[in-house]
């Protein structure tokens, strides 16, 4: 296309072009082979012979007016501008020669866009995707990151002994070479992290687990080499993993297939690295997960994670701070106090309760306001526990009836078992796929259960369906989820807790995720005979029978108030718990409103009963059943 453009255009064409001197073109003139002159200010003149050659010469000043009369004797056309191509014209020529090129360019440019992930696959594959924080570093510090002081303290120590190490070198102290943050969703573990790297005065490493391992062979462990490599070169640094369960998880066993797993040569490397045959000096690794239970014993020894930091689920008063973190640039009305915002949140995480904040500014926006008023915050509070409130979800009359006794069945149990926690509210309004609710907030924190509160747990999680055979002489699809998790309470208490007599103590635990709820799988095969499983289900149904005969037993002797109290929630559709003892004649239990991080989780609906003395029984769970089929 170039030669083909370069022979064409005319301004490139170069042509048959002649150059004669006064002599020959006065001669060629006298002729008659001269066609065109075009004469220029300084004696330059070309033009056209008459056998359609281009020609050049010089006209000497002395010419004078005979020259031109000659001309003009001779037919000769005569002009006064330069022929030939323009400036101009020649640029466009030589665009116009180069636009194959452009184009061929161009289309290259796009194709190796579209694959530069391959490319990169190729040529950069063992190249480390950690984000390195040095000039730049993040605003957070540790004064956004509300309680959790004994944490904060551990890994503020990672920090100062980079900084000062001279100060612990004095005392014969090494600093340790990596921090395994654990606990909950939610909680702020990698909040503490993007703190590390705000307030580090040393370079801080950040990648995520997974983005070690793709779909190459040897990547993993590459980019574990190259990682602490730039770490190396910038020591004294921190490295942060997040969700390290991705590569950390534990290698085959004995008795498993020989296998050459990715995860597993990336572990190996990361292992090497931290404290191999070269350890790292100068380097501290810290690290975050929610599992920590599926990592290699390896990867958690000492000289490898030599801190395992906890961060649980906030209490009270670290709830309360985190509020108020959450709070700022909102407008408060005076009538909202944080203390009861989070008494009201058991259980709830760091991130639970900036959604809390969040949830409560919308809903003060959705009302034509900008200031958050008490009632914005116990709105958002439902919406999280419980769902959305659909004005659509109506339910019919013999259905709202039902549901009444079923909740008033529920809170009534409650407030005349002793060890149960305080009934906070009772609503018979449709929420998400609860046709009603019964709230309790503890009074305490809890941190291990006896066995009569667990058997109060039982009784109050069959109030309602004890209610229903109590007042309507049947029960309904409306139990379904107590009954569920009343037969999961008794299940752990025979297997788990050893409060059966009959099968006596001994713990069979069905395993599952330390943080992440009920998710885990049960074992694989029962570690027990027919017989005791036969037993267990027998101790089982004896629990759970007892606990609805406790409940029938205390709402019929209380019918009178039963009743009362199931016409008050027909009429109001939601009794606050103050109001719900002043009807059965019993003071509201006072103290704090405290409870375990477990505990509160079925307060939230997304919880288990655990064992006393590590995860706490829950008792205080709103009913969160969803409507019959």
């Amino acid at each position: 296309m170039f030669i083909v453009l370069f022979l064409f255009l005319p301004a490139t064409t170069p042509g048959e072009h002649e150059t004669l001197n006064y002599s020959q073109f006065l001669a060629n003139v006298s002729a008659g082979h001269v066609e065109t002159v075009t004469i220029g200010a300084n004696g330059q003149a070309t033009g056209k012979l008459s056998n359609g050659r281009t020609y050049s010469t010089v006209i000497p000043a002395q010419a004078g007016q005979d020259f031109l009369t000659k001309l003009e004797a001779s037919d000769v056309q005569i002009t006064a501008t330069v022929p030939g191509v323009s400036f101009g014209s020649q640029v466009l020529s030589f665009l116009i020669l180069l636009s194959p090129f452009l184009i061929i360019g161009f289309l290259w440019y796009r194709m190796s866009k579209s694959a530069g992930g391959h490319l990169q696959g190729v040529l950069g594959v063992g190249r480390s995707r950690a984000k390195v924080f040095d000039a730049e570093r993040p605003s957070t510090t540790f004064a956004d990151v509300a309680g959790y002081e004994g944490a904060k303290l551990e890994i503020r120590e990672v920090v100062e002994f980079l900084r000062q190490g001279e100060r612990y070198a004095l005392a014969g102290a090494k600093a340790p070479r990596g921090v395994l943050m654990i606990g909950p969703p939610g909680t702020g573990k990698t909040l503490l992290a993007r703190a590390v790297a705000g307030e580090a005065a040393v370079p801080f490493f950040s990648v995520t687990g997974s983005s070690f391992v793709e779909m190459f062979v040897g990547v993993g462990a590459a980019r574990v080499r190259d990682l602490f490599t730039e770490a190396k070169k910038r020591a004294p640094a921190i490295v942060f993993v997040d969700e390290i369960d991705a590569i950390g998880q534990r290698r085959s066993g004995t008795g498993a297939m020989v296998a050459n797993d990715e995860r597993e040569q990336t572990l190996n490397q990361l292992l090497s690295e931290m404290d191999g045959f070269e350890p790292a000096a100068g380097i501290v690794v810290l690290a975050a997960t929610n599992r920590p239970e599926v990592l290699d014993p390896a990867l958690l020894r000492p000289g490898r994670f030599d801190r395992q930091v906890t961060i649980p689920l906030p209490n009270l008063s670290e709830r309360r701070a985190i509020l108020e973190v959450h709070c700022r640039g909102k407008q408060l009305d005076a009538g909202v106090d944080l203390d009861v915002v989070a008494r009201g949140t058991p259980g709830f995480s760091g991130a639970d309760l900036a959604n809390l904040a969040n949830e409560a500014a919308i809903n003060a926006v959705r009302a034509g306001r900008h200031v958050l008023l008490a009632e914005d915050f116990a709105e958002a509070r439902d919406r999280i526990i419980l769902g959305r409130r659909e004005g659509s979800n109506v339910l019919l009359p013999e259905e709202k009836q039902t549901v009444a006794v079923h909740e008033a069945g529920h809170a009534l149990v409650a407030v005349y078992s002793p060890t149960a926690d305080p009934v906070a509210k009772v609503t018979i309004l449709p929420a998400g796929q609860a046709l009603g609710a019964t709230e309790q907030l503890p009074a305490v924190e809890r941190h291990m259960y006896g066995e009569d509160h667990l058997y109060d747990m039982l009784s109050v999680m069959l109030g309602g369906r004890a209610g229903e055979l109590v007042l309507l002489g049947q029960g309904s699809t409306g139990a379904a989820n107590d009954l569920a998790r009343a037969t999961e309470l008794a299940t752990k208490m025979v297997r788990e807790f050893g409060l059966s007599s009959r099968i006596g103590p001994v713990g069979y635990p069905s395993g599952g995720s330390v943080f992440l709820g009920g998710g885990g799988a049960a074992l694989s095969s029962r570690p027990f005979a027919e017989q005791t499983q036969a037993a267990i289900d027998d101790e089982v149904a004896r629990l759970v029978k007892e606990a609805e005969q406790r409940a029938s037993e205390i709402l019929q002797d209380h019918q009178d108030v039963y009743s009362r109290l199931v016409a008050l929630l027909l009429e109001r559709e939601t009794v606050d718990g103050d109001q719900v003892y002043a009807l059965a004649g019993r003071a509201p239990p006072g103290g704090g409103a405290t409870v375990s991080p477990e505990d509160a989780l079925h307060l939230a609906g997304r919880g288990e009963p655990g064992q006393p003395g590590g995860r706490a029984a829950s008792g205080s769970s709103p009913d969160t059943r969803t409507s019959a089929a």
